[in-house]
């Protein structure tokens, strides 16, 4: 790549933090850019030019890109983050530029394991039992989707808090994923939790709660990932910066 070359970032993982330290140490000739969506208002610092907000749809990120002169786009993004992704491959087909996504590996059910796999929040909310202890590990927009359930209690984990209010009796715990299998564990068997649902995000960092799910012998509602488009993808970090590498050397050549 030359000094004009322009790499887009689209961040919202913890991947996408150390991607962005890693891009800039291994492309020091490239500009580097992360985007954010701004869902989250407490947004890490990448010590590299950032961005917040939407681009419009297809069009805005379209005109982005070319505005930008951007030369290749790495999605690495929540893998929920469904829409974003879209517009992202649809953008670079149009512009015939490249884009790499990252997609963790996704969580798979161990022998013994008692999980239920789920299109959609509604479907696993009305598939909750009357009176079950649900810990709900599906987000702050998402949680919306469960509150109607006045009959089941809930236990609601995220970042930030929702933009609507709990139900009366409901908990509410604001911080990010423990790492720990026994602190997940002590949290589940601490309030009673029966069902965990969770979305099956993949990755490390939020895996210890399916171990702990696993020694509590709680049955897991997993509500499995949108359908994105096909695109060139990496496994990890390392992939990512390898594929990188490969276009880089592509271009320059």
């Amino acid at each position: 790549m030359t000094k004009t070359d322009h790499i887009l970032l689209l961040a919202g993982t913890f991947e996408a933090r150390q991607l962005a330290k890693q891009l800039s140490a291994r492309f020091r000739g490239s500009r580097l850019t992360a985007s954010f969506a701004g869902v989250v208002k407490d947004l890490p610092d990448l010590d590299v030019p950032t961005r917040t907000g939407g681009f419009g749809g297809v069009a805005g990120l379209s005109s982005f890109l070319c505005a930008e002169r951007v030369t290749l786009v790495i999605d690495a993004t929540h893998p929920f983050a469904a829409q974003m992704s879209r517009n992202a491959a649809d953008a670079c087909a149009a512009l015939q530029l490249p884009l790499i996504r990252l997609e963790r590996p996704v969580w798979t059910s161990l022998p013994g394991d008692t999980w239920r796999h789920f299109d959609t929040m509604q479907a696993a909310s009305r598939a909750l039992p009357q009176g079950a202890r649900a810990f709900l590990a599906v987000g702050r927009k998402e949680i919306r989707h469960f509150t109607p359930r006045d009959d089941v209690y809930g236990l609601a984990r995220m970042i930030e808090a929702p933009p609507q209010p709990l139900p009366a009796g409901w908990d509410l715990v604001l911080q990010r994923p423990s790492q720990s299998a026994f602190e997940e564990a002590d949290l589940l068997r601490n309030h009673g939790i029966t069902h965990v649902v969770t979305k099956n995000s993949g990755g490390g960092r939020a895996y210890a709660k399916i171990e702990a799910a696993r020694r509590l012998k709680l049955p897991v509602f997993v509500i499995d990932r949108p359908q994105l488009p096909e695109a060139e993808t990496a496994a990890d970090i390392e992939g990512i910066l390898e594929k990188a590498r490969f276009l880089t050397d592509q271009t320059g050549s």
